[in-house]
């Protein structure tokens, strides 16, 4: 079996008693070889190590002055809200916008695409409709969008959410960092994301 490797993003929880942003505001990687986490610093960024990553395993060397020697730029806690994200998944398409939002109640994320003119997809029919009725983005693939979204990880939701749906012990889990196998026994990269 390969060995795999994650990619992470977190959401914060609450400061002061307020709502929480449910919008990923920090992006890391985990190094293959370290097994340190290193933010990334743009989503854009992080999108590109996310679609290669099993052709491209991402290393501490591939952020400039940096080595598996160097303290990690962030710590796997619950301080943050964790999601896992999958490998993968295309870049999004110039002009285009990919965003995950967090539920209020934590159960998972909800993920669409705001096109350059401004409007929200939330589906591929969607999506579908906006191509063929833009020509000018002939060059788009459908292919290029996908409203997979990342897992929430159980052991980073603050005590005092209330889950929809969970109640098994067994999904209280912290991220595998290498050899990543599903449920179904396939071998898969997964890949993680940072919310504030």
């Amino acid at each position: 079996m390969e060995d795999k490797q994650e990619t992470l993003k977190t959401a914060s929880k609450p400061r002061g008693g307020g709502e929480p942003i449910r919008s990923i505001d920090t992006y890391a990687a985990q190094c293959e070889k370290c097994f340190k986490w290193r933010v990334i610093n743009s989503s854009e960024e992080y999108e590109e190590i996310r679609c290669k990553i099993a052709e491209i395993p991402f290393v501490c060397d591939r952020k400039p002055g940096v080595s598996c020697e160097d303290p990690a730029d962030i710590e796997y806690d619950a301080s943050r809200v964790w999601v896992i994200d999958r490998p993968g998944i295309p870049k999004t398409p110039g002009g285009f916008k990919r965003s995950l939002v967090l539920r209020k109640d934590f159960s998972k994320m909800d993920a669409y695409y705001i096109t350059p003119t401004g409007k929200k997809l939330r589906t591929l029919n969607e999506v579908a409709g906006f191509l063929a009725a833009n020509p000018e983005y002939s060059d788009v693939s459908l292919s290029d969008f996908t409203f997979s979204v990342p897992k929430v990880m159980d052991d980073t939701i603050p005590e005092d959410v209330v889950k929809k749906g969970s109640a098994s012990s067994d999904a209280k889990r912290k991220p595998k960092t290498s050899k990543g196998v599903v449920g179904d026994g396939t071998a898969r990269d997964e890949g993680s994301v940072a919310m504030h």
